[in-house]
């Protein structure tokens, strides 16, 4: 009995176990995890990914942490509809894609994409048609992706987007009309790009908008009169473009906005503003760098909400300013009022019991500092440039949150003050274009503080020269009294990244020290003092973007480690004892755009035959008064293309920071133009384009080439042994401004278009051998007989040698021109030829590879790129 039920329960234990097993399985079987994913769009994302070159060591590559074995739900930066499966957010932001977005990209079939963030990649390249396939997408978000070209018009069929970024690229030409159909777009933002055109009306359609921003752009033409159509509006930027004519008074209307700025524009006239009926939320409003002018509207002082306000370059036409309209606008932090022309004078004490003010530029007003003044307000950035002020502003002492100051160009002299440089977290300090001749308390008393940009240039400072913080990024201390050898302190500041000694009486060698550099200094300028020996070797730092050593007593040999400055734009060897070949290494430098050898001992050619001769960004090339020689190929200037286009390159070398302007350090070099040495400095950089090879012994013929260079401005070939005739492609330099081809041995006829060139006001042919009449028109009869002298075949005015017969001139001019068509079908032949011959070189290699490997391995690399 007792035995019959142990069996019982035996067996009863082993069905239990038996079936508890069973649901164990049947369990983990149903719960075997099923992917959310959808195939297809898995199959899309994992195509997007294959389009992108990744090297597989960023950290920020987040697409390689994706697995095609796994849901794709899971993916970083997916997002899926949980009923669906369809991918319905792709947010990949920085995350190192590099490579153009093709029309069939597998993100084009990723049709229920609702929000899309490519932010921080490189796209190079279009943005495809194919985006507006993406048709339920409401947030597109491509900033600073490199894109450029115009924006697709199909983005017009994205109508449930609200939100659209595309900022910090390189889109070009007007905005779509089809923009307009975006009728819930919230956002539109597409600051900093190429977008040229008036303002696009379309916009004035989309009434759901919150912000625009439209900054640093090429837009141009005036504003709509009816801006408050946009009633929803809270944030208006137009800022660093080309608008003009009025300030429409709708702006002022719209109850909601919040942030406005027109600034760095061309709006001019009255700013007259209509009754505003609503209290104004308006906390942003900047109007500076206009045009404006009359009086500032008393208006401003209702805007009682604002925090940022700038008004600077407000021309009042000498008017008087009543300053008590910012008495009531007791919420600011951001004031500019610089550059007012007025006659008023800016008491400081007015602003004395402001509590948040920690931006103040005042600059180029006379403003009144009482001796006893106070400021509440812990100033961070405070700008008195040009303000006629003759002492130190002692109530600095009292500002510890002070960070910046500008006090340059007044008339303040003696000591710097020792109690400035206990400012804790003073930064960045402007004395430039005073008197000052020392600096008050113990050697190292700079040293204890935390500057990084000191600019003390254009007063009267004598040794010793200061001791400095290590964290200096910026010194400027040109035009002072500082003598003997460049102080081997400087050499610790490892950071430094400007150094600017020029016009000083510096004597000695340059110190080797300065490989302490490193990488860091971009631009080191010691120009015109009386440095002497070899520039070493080591002493280049290989960041350097601009060096200026003219005006010493350098000898020896350029530094053959110039070579490795990829980034140099600018070098200026000018007026030392340099004795050298042509740097012909340097045309491998990809940005050299001012090359200025002058006034040296530089000898023998300046180009290597089959070398390449291309200077693609050159703007300024002076080799005058040295010794180079030998004749120059027909092609020498072929490959020149910067001064054969119309580009205007921004000089954004000049750094510029809140409330402080740091620009003495600009470049400057000696010129000859119009037959007189002038000195070529600060934004006349931007514009100028020349060639000045005069003073050297070249021969042989003219190169035709020169005639490509249609953006030339000064040509100066004079004091050579050039022979043969002036080319007549001369005429093609429609911007010539200056010639002078003076004291060579040419011969021929003048071109008889060159009268044409309405620009060219000033000309020089003397001491040749040219003959015949001198052509007729404007700019060449208004020259004097001494730029024609010394030719004494040469007849006609503004000589008193007359010509004889009358049908003569007519003649040689139909010669001339039959002689420069043909001319200008070899110059182009030639810049053809430039392209044209490494093509067929680089095709006769490819083809020889394909043709010595298997027949199969060349379908396969066909069969992968189509």
């Amino acid at each position: 009995m007792h035995s019959s039920c142990s069996v019982r329960k035996i067996i009863v234990w082993s069905l239990c176990l038996i079936f508890s097993l069973s649901y164990s399985v049947l369990v983990c079987a149903s719960s075997r995890p099923k992917h959310l994913c959808r195939q297809d769009q898995r199959d899309a994302l994992w195509e997007l990914k294959s389009e992108f070159h990744l090297n597989g060591t960023a950290a920020n590559e987040k697409t390689q942490t994706w697995r095609n074995n796994s849901d794709c739900c899971s993916w970083y930066g997916i997002t899926c509809d949980p009923k669906t499966g369809n991918v319905v957010e792709l947010k990949l932001w920085s995350s190192s894609l590099n490579g153009p977005l093709k029309s069939s990209s597998g993100l084009f079939k990723l049709q229920y994409l609702q929000s899309l963030n490519l932010n921080s990649n490189n796209l190079a390249g279009i943005l495809p048609d194919s985006i507006g396939n993406l048709k339920y997408l409401r947030d597109l978000s491509l900033f600073g992706c490199n894109l450029f070209g115009k924006i697709p018009s199909s983005l017009g069929n994205l109508s449930h987007l609200t939100h659209l970024d595309l900022d910090g690229n390189g889109f070009t030409g007007e905005l779509p009309d089809s923009m307009g159909n975006l009728n819930q777009l919230t956002k539109l933002l597409l600051a900093s790009s190429k977008l040229s055109g008036n303002f696009p009306h379309v916009l004035l359609n989309l009434t759901e908008l919150t912000a625009i921003n439209l900054v640093s752009n090429q837009l141009e033409g005036t504003l709509p009169s009816n801006m408050s159509s946009l009633s929803k509006l809270e944030f208006f930027d137009i800022g660093s473009n080309s608008f003009s004519g009025f300030v429409p008074s709708s702006l002022f209307m719209i109850p909601s906005l919040i942030h406005l700025k027109l600034e760095r524009n061309h709006f001019n006239g009255l700013l007259e503003i209509g009754n505003i009926s609503s209290p104004s939320k308006l906390q942003t409003l900047s109007l500076g760098g206009n045009s404006l002018s009359g009086p500032i509207p008393r208006f401003i002082s209702k805007l009682v909400g604002l925090s940022y306000l700038d008004l600077s370059f407000w021309n009042t036409l000498r008017g008087m300013v009543d300053f008590s309209i910012f008495l009531h606008l007791k919420s600011l932090t951001f004031l500019d009022i610089s550059t007012l022309n007025s006659r008023s004078i800016v008491d400081m004490s007015l602003f004395s019991d402001f509590m948040s003010l920690s931006l103040l530029s005042l600059s180029r007003n006379t403003v009144k500092i009482s001796s006893t003044l106070h400021m509440v307000s812990p100033i961070g950035s405070l700008a008195l440039a040009s303000c006629n002020m003759s002492e130190f502003p002692k109530f600095l002492q009292t500002q510890t949150s002070l960070f910046s100051l500008d006090i340059s160009d007044n008339r303040i002299k003696g000591q710097v003050p020792a109690w400035l440089w206990s400012l804790p977290g003073l930064g960045y300090v402007d004395f430039s274009r005073n008197s000052f001749n020392s600096f008050d308390g113990p050697a190292g008393v700079l040293q204890r503080s935390e500057l990084y940009m000191l600019d003390i240039s254009s007063n009267t400072f004598k040794n010793p020269f200061p001791l400095l913080p290590k964290s200096m990024t910026f010194l400027a201390a040109s035009d002072n009294q500082f003598s003997g050898e460049i102080p081997k302190t400087i050499c610790e500041l490892v950071s430094l990244e400007t150094l600017v000694l020029s016009n000083n009486n510096f004597s000695g060698s340059i110190p080797r020290c300065f490989e302490n550099f490193n990488t860091k200094l971009t631009v080191l300028h010691l120009q015109n003092n009386s440095l002497s020996g070899k520039f070493p070797e080591e002493s280049v730092s290989v960041g350097l973007i601009s060096l200026d050593v003219g005006h010493n007593q350098l000898s020896g040999e350029l530094p053959r480690s110039l070579i490795n400055c990829t980034h140099l734009e600018f070098l200026n060897v000018e007026e030392n004892k340099l004795n050298d070949t042509f740097p012909l290494s340097l045309r491998l430098l990809p940005g050299l755009q001012f090359l200025v050898l002058r006034s040296n001992k530089f000898y023998g050619s300046i180009y290597s035959p089959g070398g390449s001769l291309n200077f693609p960004k050159l703007r300024i090339f002076d080799i005058s008064k040295n010794l180079f020689s030998g004749a120059l190929p027909s092609d020498y200037f072929a490959g020149w293309s910067e001064m054969s286009s119309g580009v205007f390159i921004a000089d954004n070398k000049q750094q510029r920071f809140i409330g402080i302007s740091f620009s003495n350090y600009l470049k400057s070099v000696v010129l000859a133009n119009k037959g007189l040495e002038m000195k070529l400095l600060g934004i006349t950089f931007s514009m100028y384009k020349s060639i000045d090879v005069s003073g050297n012994r070249f021969k042989g013929e003219i190169p035709r080439s020169i005639g490509l260079l249609k953006e030339m401005i000064v040509l100066n070939m004079s004091n050579n042994a050039f022979i043969g005739s002036i080319p007549p492609s001369l005429s093609n330099l429609t911007n010539l401004q200056s010639l002078d081809l003076s004291r060579n041995t040419l011969s021929g006829k003048i071109p008889p278009d060159l009268g044409k060139l309405t620009f060219l006001a000033w000309m020089n042919f003397s001491y040749n051998r040219l003959e015949g009449p001198i052509p007729q028109g404007t700019q060449i009869q208004s020259q004097t007989s001494s730029s024609f002298a010394h030719n004494p075949g040469l007849c006609g005015a503004p000589l008193q040698k007359t010509c004889s017969g009358g049908g003569e001139e007519d003649d040689e001019g139909k010669q001339y021109q039959e002689d420069e068509e043909e001319n200008d079908q070899v110059l182009s032949w030639i810049a053809a030829a430039i392209a044209y011959v490494p093509g067929v070189f680089c095709g006769f290699i490819v083809g020889l590879i394909l043709i010595s490997y298997r027949h199969d391995w060349f379908k396969r690399i066909f069969h992968y790129f189509s």
